[in-house]
């Protein structure tokens, strides 16, 4: 393994969907989650976590602790069972399972016992509730299926679900350098969840999740530094003639950055550097630059 990290990160990360559900709810008929006082879209961490496990296991052939794992008889393995994959040992669980060291977890240790015991590890890598920049537009749409209602009927069955025109989502996150010492958290872990949370996003491409990741943002502070800002989706906001209903793409806008970079020039003698990746079709108010903040491009 590699070296733990030793600095604070704070990360900010901007993706949009258009006529899609970015994150339904079970207990409302699968809607999109919104806000019903500000109209806004909510998406929890728990999906964009899945996101970035799906793509370090099935895209770099890394093992993940939390996945659907079918049992001989079809049954998908609880918990315990998951752990019995790794001899009950927590040790082997944080070596082998880089979601647990980026993400934490609580594994269930089977010990012969009457009573069984359980290890919890909090994650060094913690995200808060992805919300749009924007109101959102809630659709309700009908078509119809591929296949007969039933055997021998001529009629299709009928899709129904519901779905945003579009959303352009913000996601506010901290890497702690003070938990990673217990998940054993290392710097290239860090370089494969800023990947994963990119190209997840990008391949994460299906009819209720077409989605483009736009902006991803990582701070680095200096070593030493137990704080960081917080809350970086509060200093930009979007700029549009049209409503924020009428929106439809990264066309219809510009994304102010204005209050960021003024916010990062504050506390530029805290922070190492400043890493970023912006897709060509986001159009920005200024450059992502500083005179006194080194920015530098992330490179997959």
């Amino acid at each position: 393994m590699g070296e733990i990290i030793k600095n604070r990160r704070e990360y900010l990360f901007l993706y949009d969907v258009s006529f899609a559900n970015p994150n339904g709810d079970p207990n409302d008929e699968n809607k999109p989650r919104i806000d019903e006082e500000t109209g806004r879209n909510i998406v929890t961490d728990v999906r964009l976590k899945r996101t970035i496990r799906d793509y370090l296991k099935e895209f770099e052939g890394l093992e993940i602790f939390v996945r659907e794992i079918a049992n001989e008889d079809g049954k998908i393995q609880d918990a315990k069972a998951r752990a019995k994959d790794f001899d009950n040992n927590p040790e082997k669980i944080l070596n082998e399972c880089i979601d647990v060291r980026l993400f934490g977890g609580t594994i269930p240790i089977t010990t012969g016992k009457s009573k069984d015991s359980s290890i919890t590890y909090t994650g060094a890598v913690q995200f808060g509730m992805g919300q749009s920049l924007h109101r959102v537009k809630l659709e309700f749409i009908k078509g119809t299926g591929a296949f007969a209602s039933s055997s021998g009927k001529e009629q299709k069955t009928f899709r129904e679900e519901w779905i945003l025109p579009y959303s352009f989502i913000a996601f506010h996150g901290v890497a702690n350098q003070n938990a990673a010492k217990l998940t054993k958290l290392t710097n290239e872990d860090l370089e494969l969840l800023k990947k994963a949370i990119w190209e997840g996003t990008k391949n994460l491409i299906t009819r209720s999740k077409n989605q483009m990741p736009r902006l991803l943002i990582e701070v680095i502070y200096k070593e030493g530094i137990n704080s960081h800002i917080g809350e970086l989706h509060r200093y930009i906001k979007i700029e549009s003639e049209k409503t924020d209903e009428e929106l439809r793409s990264t066309d219809d806008f510009i994304l102010n950055i204005d209050k960021l970079l003024e916010i990062l020039e504050e506390e530029a003698e805290k922070i190492q550097k400043v890493f970023y990746k912006k897709d060509r079709n986001l159009i920005l108010s200024k450059d992502l630059s500083s005179d006194k903040i080194k920015f530098e491009e992330i490179i997959f």
